[in-house]
């Protein structure tokens, strides 16, 4: 295990260079990247009596801007990212409580697939990705989506979640572990919309995942506890306390 997290860490310390010498390269001129051309050939002509190849330019050029932007080495670089990802993969650091349903009811790991929607659905999708989990962030706002791509560059786990702009109406679920849903996001469905969207969610549920509808306002007149009971027959039913007359809505599917 601890042999695959170094792989995994070394595949992404590269990603991690290139992206950064690509933006570097983005980011000057082209003229300043023809002088660092010439800095590589003439480089690569003291150390060997032959004209450089295009590929051993290409890797000297990246190696001259590495230095010059004064890139990390492996070693550092892992440190920062170890320590920032168990930072990540502490609940109180995005605001979810330990002893929420969230953290106690959905189990992490590579097999895991949580989908994630919501206007705060970056918190519950790095908290998810840092613990292993594969993750798909939907959204109907542009502006939310983007947020989510950021915090999981930030993060450093970009190839953990797949963030889009979508609904719940129109998005077609592959193969889940987990779904994670404000109450809200059901409300804006309409009725028959909300019957079409869980059955579908349950559908793509494996055996024994976890649908979790957070935030349900008693008295908001269109999603209610008692309509999400009676639409969960079958499944391992909870609901808890929020705060006020807010409540959270756990179901877990039935094992195989």
């Amino acid at each position: 295990m601890y042999q695959h997290v170094l792989r995994s860490l070394k595949h992404e310390y590269q990603v991690f260079v290139e992206s950064e010498i690509e933006r570097y390269k983005d980011s000057v001129s082209r003229h300043s990247l023809l002088g660092i051309a010439d800095e590589a050939v003439a480089a690569l002509r003291s150390q060997a009596q032959y004209e450089p190849e295009e590929l051993s330019l290409c890797a000297e050029v990246d190696r001259l801007i590495a230095r010059r932007i004064k890139l990390p080495k492996y070693s550092t670089w892992q440190r920062k990212r170890l320590k920032r990802l168990a930072e990540y993969r502490k609940p109180e650091t995005w605001g979810i409580a330990p002893d929420g349903p969230l953290v106690r009811e959905i189990r992490p790991g590579s097999d895991a697939h949580v989908l994630v929607t919501g206007a705060e659905c970056e918190r519950a999708a790095i908290y998810l990705a840092a613990h292993g989990c594969a993750v798909t962030a939907i959204n109907e706002e542009e502006d939310c989506v983007d947020r989510v791509i950021a915090a999981a560059a930030a993060a450093g786990l970009n190839s953990r979640i797949d963030a889009c702009v979508a609904d719940l109406g129109n998005w077609s679920p592959r193969p889940l572990t987990a779904v994670v849903c404000p109450g809200e996001s059901l409300s804006a469905l309409t009725p028959h919309d909300r019957t079409r969207v869980i059955e579908s969610l349950q559908g793509a549920t494996k055996a024994g995942g976890v649908h979790l509808f957070e935030t349900i306002l008693n008295g908001d007149g269109t999603l209610t506890v008692d309509e999400l009971r009676a639409r969960y027959s079958g499944w391992t039913v909870a609901v808890e306390r929020e705060s006020g007359t807010a409540r959270s809505f756990l179901a877990r599917k039935a094992a195989a």
